[in-house]
């Protein structure tokens, strides 16, 4: 499957207008984003877990990073709120869940297969002048902002680069961004956006598109 799969071109998604799939395992949906591959795909995708819902055990051979955007995320190594950054490299494994249901942004199939460094972050609590930086390598750069009302978040791109809004609009172009929408700018792009009248908070990663390719299995 390929879905959004052309890197050379701007993507806008808002993701409340992206119908519901069904996940293999009860109860957990997903919205899709970006894809190639079928099961085992490259891929951006939202994904919803209803409340008592749990995925099988599996290890991210490509790797898998995720943001909690609603409720609580769970698995054998702890609890994750809302707000909580995570990296699980390849490598990695676990068994994921919700008690009370939750919401996250997840992609898959996107680390340095070399990579692995495993941690989680409250993105909030790491921002110092409405900016933090979450991890950074040769391949690619994650930033969590909060842009306050009216206020200007740009960025040069390098690499092309993706953002997801967390919280507030932003107007990028001619588009207003809410919540949950998904916007992928390519290489030799540049990012000028400004945030509404009650300001925004944003998830961005740059530098990426260039490495973009299917999984190797």
């Amino acid at each position: 499957m390929d879905l959004n799969a052309d890197f050379s071109q701007r993507v806008l998604v808002h993701g409340d207008e992206v119908e519901w799939r069904a996940s293999p395992m009860p109860g957990v949906d997903r919205r899709m984003l970006d894809r190639i591959g079928g099961e085992v795909a490259r891929a951006t995708t939202i994904v919803r877990y209803a409340p008592n819902s749990k995925f099988s055990a599996h290890t991210h051979t490509g790797g898998e990073e995720f943001i909690v955007l609603e409720g609580v995320f769970q698995d054998e190594h702890g609890d994750y709120p809302t707000g909580t950054y995570v990296r699980n490299p390849p490598t990695t494994s676990h068994t994921p869940g919700s008690d009370e249901g939750c919401t996250i942004f997840v992609k898959l199939w996107q680390f340095d297969m070399d990579d692995r460094t495993q941690f989680r972050k409250d993105m909030a609590a790491e921002a110092v002048d409405g900016r933090a930086v979450l991890h950074r390598d040769d391949h690619e750069t994650v930033t969590y902002h909060v842009v306050g009302p009216n206020e200007t978040l740009t960025d040069a791109l390098d690499g092309g680069g993706e953002l997801l809004v967390l919280s507030g609009t932003l107007t990028e172009g001619q588009d207003t961004l809410r919540k949950d929408s998904w916007l992928r700018l390519p290489e030799g792009a540049a990012l000028n956006a400004r945030a509404g009248n009650e300001g925004a908070t944003v998830w961005m990663k740059t530098g990426h598109l260039p490495h973009a390719k299917a999984p190797q299995v």
